[in-house]
C-alpha cells in the first residue's frame, strides 16, 4: 500500500510528519531535526510531554489542525502516524502529488537497512529490555542507533539515527504501523538478532482472538534474517512451542533467571555470577528475567557477561516502568505503566516479594481498549492477588468515549476474582481512600497507562509520605 522510497543520504531532506504529536512520532521528528534535516509537522492536538519537547526544538505546529496547503512538491517524504485517519486531508494531498509516504516503522527500517538490527519483542518487558541493552552499550562506549518507547536517563531523545553506527536497537511493538499499513510494527524491522520476552494476549481491538495475536509472533520469527538469532524466555510455554517451528538457519538461544538473592537489610537484589556479587538497582523476577534477556543479546555482539553485570548494576529502570516516585524510611511509592493482566501480576509480585516485611497497596486503572472490554476483563483473574490491598479504578466516561459497552463494579470484582478488591469510578473518592490509609510499613504501587484522570502524582506522594 505504501510507496517505495530510499532516502538519499548525501543531502538533507525535507520531511513532513502527519500526527507529529505521538510519543514515537515526535521523537523521530526531533531525531531527524538533530541530524540536520528540514522537519515540519501537523496534528489536531498535542499533549505533554510531546508539546514542550517539540516546542524546544522549534517543531511544534503554529496552529493545530490539518492544512493540506502545506503539502507541496518541496517535501521529500511524508511520515504518517497511527493517530491520523485514512481520509486525512494532508494525506490525500500527499497521495495526489505522489509524495512518498512512510509509516513510522517502515521509515525506521529504510534508515537501518545496512545495520545489524536488534529487535526486542514480546507482550511485556520490551521497553525495559531495550533500555537495559542501551544502558550497557552506552556504558561500554559502543555506538548504536536506537528506538525505544520511553524516556531514558542519559538519552536526549527516544530515537537516534546516524550514518556510522554498526548497530540499531529497536523496541518491536506488535501494534499496527499506520492507517495505510495494518501490519504490526515489528513485522517491518527484519531483525538480525531478535528477542521475545513472552506472549500474553493484548490489543483485543486489533487482535480479537488469542490465536490471531499469537500468529503475529510466528510471522515475526519467520522474518528474522538468514543466519540470524532468536533469544527467548524459556519458561514461556507458548513461546517455546513456537521456536520448534523456527527455520533451521535461525540460531535459538534461551534464557531464564540469574542466580540472585534479596538482602533483607537493604531491600536490594544481588546477582551472583562467576564468584562475584553485583548489587542491582532494579528488582523483581520479571525485571531479572528481562536482565538475563538483555545479557543474552549483548553476548551475541561480543559483550562479556561480567562486563554486562558490572554495567547494568547502575541501571535504574525506564521511565514509568516500576519507577520510584517517592519514599521515606517506612514507605515507597511506585508508578508503573502496567495495565495488561500479565504485567499487573508480575509488577505486583515484584514489589511484594522485594518488600516482604511491608504491606502492599496496589492500585490500577482500567484505561486501555482491551482492559475496558467486558470480554477481555475475564483475563484479569487473580492478577492482583499478591497485594494486601487491591484497588481498581476506571472512568465511565472513558468507556463511552471508546464506544464500549458499560461494565459494572460487580463485573470488575467478579473478573478479578478477589473478594477483597475495592473498585472506584470517581478519582476524588479514590484519592480520599488513599489519603485515609495508614502508611506505616506500607508501599503504594500505582499502575496505569493513563494517569487516573489527572491525579497529581507529586501532591499524592507528598501527602502520603508526610
Amino acid at each position: 500500500l505504501l510507496y517505495t522510497f530510499t532516502p538519499i543520504k548525501t543531502r538533507n531532506m525535507n520531511y513532513h510528519f502527519i500526527a507529529i504529536g505521538g510519543a514515537a512520532m515526535h521523537n523521530l521528528a526531533i531525531a531527524l531535526h538533530l541530524k540536520g534535516h528540514q522537519v515540519t509537522g501537523s496534528d489536531d492536538e498535542v499533549f505533554e510531554p510531546s508539546k514542550s519537547r517539540l516546542n524546544k526544538y522549534g517543531l511544534l505546529p503554529n496552529t493545530f489542525g490539518w492544512q493540506p496547503e502545506v503539502i507541496t512538491n518541496d517535501i521529500d517524504a511524508i511520515i504518517l502516524g497511527m493517530h491520523a485517519r485514512q481520509d486525512n486531508p494532508e494525506l490525500s494531498k500527499a497521495k495526489e502529488l505522489g509524495i512518498p509516504i512512510f509509516s513510522y516503522p517502515e521509515f525506521i527500517y529504510e534508515q537501518s537497512k545496512d545495520k545489524i538490527r536488534i529487535v526486542i519483542g514480546g507482550s511485556h518487558g520490551k521497553t525495559t529490555i531495550t533500555a537495559m541493552i542501551l544502558h550497557v552499550m552506552n556504558k561500554l562506549g559502543i555506538e548504536t542507533d536506537y528506538m525505544v518507547g520511553s524516556k531514558l536517563e542519559g538519552f536526549e531523545v527516544m530515537v537516534k539515527l546516524t550514518e556510522n553506527a554498526k548497530y540499531i536497537v529497536l523496541e518491536g511493538d506488535e501494534y499496527l504501523s499506520s492507517p495505510l499499513d495494518l501490519r504490526p510494527k515489528f513485522h517491518l524491522y527484519k531483525p538480525n538478532i531478535a528477542l521475545l520476552s513472552g506472549i500474553a494476549w493484548d490489543h483485543i481491538n486489533v487482535f480479537p482472538t488469542f490465536k490471531i495475536y499469537k500468529e503475529q509472533f510466528s510471522i515475526f520469527i519467520d522474518l528474522i534474517e538468514a543466519n540470524g538469532s532468536l533469544i527467548y524466555y524459556k519458561k514461556d510455554v507458548i513461546l517455546k512451542d513456537m521456536t520448534l517451528e523456527a527455520r533451521d538457519d535461525i540460531k535459538l538461544v534461551d534464557y531464564d533467571l540469574p542466580e540472585y538473592r534479596i538482602d533483607e537489610n537493604t531491600n536490594k537484589t544481588v546477582v551472583n555470577y562467576g564468584g562475584d556479587a553485583y548489587e542491582m538497582a532494579v528488582f523483581g523476577k520479571h525485571n531479572l528475567s528481562n536482565l538475563e534477556g538483555a545479557k543474552s543479546v549483548c553476548q551475541q555482539i561480543g559483550i562479556d557477561a561480567a562486563a554486562f553485570y558490572e554495567a547494568i548494576s547502575s541501571f535504574t529502570g525506564a521511565s514509568n516502568r516500576l519507577e520510584t516516585i517517592g519514599q521515606n524510611a517506612n514507605t515507597t511509592v511506585f508508578k508503573d505503566f502496567a495495565h495488561s493482566p500479565s504485567k499487573l501480576k508480575a509488577t505486583t509480585m515484584a514489589v511484594k516479594d522485594q518488600f516482604a516485611k511491608r504491606q502492599l497497596v496496589a492500585c490500577m486503572e482500567l484505561h486501555t481498549f482491551s482492559s475496558l472490554n467486558a470480554e477481555f476483563l475475564e483475563e484479569y483473574k487473580g492478577a492482583m492477588d499478591k497485594a494486601d490491598t487491591a484497588i481498581v479504578y476506571y472512568n465511565l466516561q472513558t468507556i463511552k468515549h471508546k464506544k464500549l459497552a458499560e461494565i459494572s463494579v460487580d463485573q470488575v470484582k467478579n473478573a478479578f476474582d478477589n473478594n477483597n478488591l475495592e473498585v472506584f469510578t470517581d478519582s476524588s473518592a479514590l484519592l480520599e481512600r488513599l489519603y485515609g490509609e495508614s502508611w506505616e510499613a506500607r508501599n503504594l504501587l500505582l499502575m496505569s497507562s493513563g494517569n487516573f484522570d489527572g491525579i497529581d502524582y507529586k501532591e499524592l506522594v507528598e501527602k502520603i509520605l508526610t
